[in-house]
């Protein structure tokens, strides 16, 4: 970034470079002093001085002002011209900067090796003007293979990418998943602004196919253990018709809250598909339930009620009666028996009593 100054400092002509890096417009008329910082702005001062004293050139780094306001270290070498009338002089990045510069490109690069990932950029018209990193090898591609080409026309079979990109050159960040090449990508678009206006797109494109197959993975086993789990709820809690019109549900093990849940909706079910009269809860496998549960028995059988059927409590064991018992149930209204026989021959002969009430077909009922 070259310049030409008078003796006092004010500019008089500068390169396109430099317009462009402090934000200067064409016509912008301002001094060396009054683009450095405060704090840097003496030492610009007496530069000038002693090269308007016929001083040695001078060589400093100063922090100058760019068109958004911020500022940025730049080596600042200047001259007296061999006229004698004016200062000829130049900006340029401060070794600090070059250092730090190069050392960021050299990590970028050493990630870009190790990393499957691909670090990609491209101009205002969709053309790569940079294409590396190893994930661009796992997908089939020559690291730069892509430079000089358009990713509109590259990737028009990917439109998760191209509105990716065309909202990105619009000034907005973007975060995609994408499915090119064979493989499963995560990437991120950042617009670069150059003096306000988006003039490229940076890109970081990471392989994320291991991970996408271990997440399928492992939904697939998930749902394997729900479906295993069903058929372990179906043969815990099996509904067996016992006769014509008769169920029977025997319960054998600890009866919890969560499998009286699942047995009210089984038991219901299917006493409506089968027209039941009579459903069984045969508790002769039981050994102990809570307060909760029994209060859900009890209000299974009120449902089954309910649905135009009966339910009958058969095989209650001791411990289980006295539970029932000491926390105030009211069991009055159950039919309760013994054991699974007795409940059975119960639905059996309140069946046939039902069948002896309704009158012979083709006789009206009295009244």
């Amino acid at each position: 970034m070259l310049f030409i100054a008078g003796l006092d400092g004010e500019l008089v002509h500068c390169s396109d470079a430099m317009r462009r890096s402090l934000g200067l417009a064409p016509d912008h008329e301002t001094s060396l002093t009054a683009l450095a910082h405060p704090e840097d702005r003496e030492a610009v001062a007496a530069s000038l001085a002693q090269l308007k004293g016929g001083g040695d050139p001078v060589q400093i780094d100063v922090r100058w002002q760019d068109g958004r306001g911020a500022y940025a270290t730049l080596s600042y070498s200047a001259r007296r011209s061999q006229e004698g009338d004016a200062v000829h002089g130049s900006l340029r990045p401060a070794a600090g900067d070059a250092r730090t510069a190069r050392l960021k490109g050299e990590l970028l690069d050493c990630i870009a090796n190790q990393v499957d990932m691909a670090v990609w950029a491209i101009d205002r018209e969709g053309t790569f003007i940079y294409h590396d990193g190893k994930g661009v090898e796992k997908a089939g591609i020559r690291r730069g293979e892509l430079v000089g080409k358009n990713i509109f026309e590259a990737y028009r079979a990917a439109p998760e990418i191209t509105e990716g990109v065309q909202r990105a050159l619009a000034g907005e960040e973007m975060h995609i998943y994408s499915g090119v090449h064979g493989l499963h990508w995560e990437s991120w678009f950042s617009p670069v602004r150059i003096d306000g206006r988006v003039e490229m797109v940076a890109g970081l494109t990471f392989n994320v196919t291991e991970l996408r197959m271990a997440e399928e993975e492992l939904r697939a086993k998930l749902l394997q253990i729900d479906k295993q789990q069903e058929v372990i709820r179906n043969l815990s809690t099996p509904i067996i018709e016992v006769w014509s019109g008769v169920l029977t549900l025997p319960l054998v093990g600890v009866v919890d809250s969560m499998r009286t849940a699942d047995v009210m909706d089984a038991l219901l079910t299917r006493i409506v598909d089968q027209q039941a009269r009579y459903a069984i809860l045969d508790l002769t496998g039981v050994n102990m339930v809570d307060s909760s549960v029994a209060s859900n028995i009890i209000q299974l059988v009120t449902a089954i009620r309910l649905l135009g059927a009966e339910g009958v409590v058969a095989g209650i064991k001791p411990n289980v009666a006295q539970t029932m018992v000491s926390l105030g149930l009211d069991l009055s209204q159950i039919p309760t028996q013994r054991n699974l026989r007795a409940a059975l021959a119960f639905c059996i002969q309140g069946m046939s009593r039902e069948q002896q009430r309704q009158p012979p077909a083709g006789k009206p009922s009295p009244g």
